[in-house]
């Protein structure tokens, strides 16, 4: 398993957008929505995201680190 360090928030919601997740703006937070899954992702628009706070969203979207990586690649 590849280890998360910061990264971008921008970088970030391109590869959950290319998972599928549609990006809605928000006010503090950008909402992301899944036509496939029920309920919502939330990613703060403060950048860098910490790698706790990435951790958090891979989990929250049904992505493992690996695949995340990928598509951020």
């Amino acid at each position: 398993m590849a280890k998360l360090t910061e990264l971008p928030t921008r970088r970030v919601l391109k590869a959950l957008a290319r998972a599928g997740w549609e990006v809605h703006e928000g006010g503090k937070h950008h909402k992301l929505l899944n036509p496939n899954l029920p309920g919502a992702l939330t990613v703060p628009r403060s950048t860098p995201l910490k790698k706790g706070t990435i951790h958090a969203i891979i989990r929250a979207a049904g992505l493992s680190v690996d695949e995340f990586l990928r598509l951020y690649r």
